[in-house]
């Protein structure tokens, strides 16, 4: 797991502050919502937790066994994020929980108007095109992943804006919920989208463009040469683009030769510079920052890493 992506750790409680050794919980609440902050320090197993409000979670420390209505139980460790509709039911593990290693994890529980404006928001103004109409909406079919950098980065800010004392916090948590909505969303439609788009990959604009990437990942890919390909002025592709999916072409392409290049590094004979080449970066210097910057270490200190299976 990348160190990059990992939430900064919070303070632990105090021992003789503790109400209960498993889901301490302390809550910061806010006008559109609300933070919790759980910690557990000894093992327990089908711990029940349930929020009325949509709820997104992130593991900070430690390590859960996350069992969810009619999906298969899976480990859940920092730099991870879970989210869930109201009233479901999480069922928990905690199987290695102790003193001294605790598991913490945050739950940000949003107020169902506030997401029924963030989606009403999304509708109106990120529908430009005639062609690509959609009606935006929350999926939980991507219910757990890994943390993008801009997630991570919004959720550090919530957890300090919700728990410190600013006078405007209310204000500074919606401009910062209202992000972090949005980019979930739209993280969840490019995930839809590319899934489809092999298969579906005349059925719009978005499918073909995302098909074509996917088919020439290694060429030299052009901005120039995906708006041609779109019908699209340079300018008019790169805004749609990133109104759909909240990244520009050139960070998806990256993001994509990234994942390439890591499914390639377990190969312990394949040198950096053909990693970088096969994953159509011409400077392997650039493929090594754009690596480090995207995980948080080197292609060379990311292979040390990999235990073969």
């Amino acid at each position: 797991m990348s160190a990059r992506n990992t939430l900064n750790k919070i303070d632990l409680t105090h021992p003789k502050y503790l109400q209960t050794l498993v889901e301490n919980r302390r809550i910061f609440n806010l006008e559109n919502c609300e933070l919790n902050i759980f910690e557990s320090y000894q093992e327990a197993y089908r711990v029940p937790l349930t929020f009325n409000d949509f709820v997104i979670t992130s593991m900070i420390r430690g390590k859960k066994v996350m069992h969810l209505y009619n999906k298969p139980s899976f480990d859940y460790l920092p730099g991870e994020t879970v989210i869930l509709p109201a009233n479901e039911t999480m069922v928990i593990d905690f199987p290695e929980a102790a003193f001294d290693v605790p598991t913490q994890c945050i739950a940000l529980a949003v107020d169902h108007n506030y997401v029924s404006n963030t989606l009403n928001y999304l509708n109106n103004f990120y529908n430009t095109d005639s062609e690509e109409q959609h009606d935006w909406q929350l999926q939980f079919n991507q219910y757990h992943f890994s943390n993008e950098t801009e997630i991570t980065d919004l959720i550090n800010k919530l957890i300090r804006i919700c728990s410190g004392s600013e006078k405007g916090k209310n204000i500074f948590a919606d401009l910062n919920l209202k992000e972090l909505l949005i980019r979930l969303i739209q993280s969840q439609h490019l995930e839809q989208v590319y899934t489809e788009s092999s298969t579906l990959q005349n059925q719009s604009r978005l499918h073909f463009v995302l098909n074509y990437i996917n088919k020439h990942l290694t060429d030299g890919i052009l901005v120039n040469d995906l708006s041609k390909k779109a019908y699209m002025s340079r300018n008019v592709f790169f805004k749609w683009f990133r109104e759909q999916f909240g990244i520009t072409p050139l960070e998806y392409i990256n993001s994509e030769r990234i994942k390439m290049a890591k499914q390639l590094l377990k190969n312990q004979r394949t040198s950096i510079a053909a990693v970088s080449a096969q994953c159509g970066f011409s400077d392997v210097n650039y493929f090594v920052r754009l690596f480090k910057k995207t995980e948080g270490i080197t292609p060379g200190m990311y292979r040390g890493c990999i235990v073969d299976a």
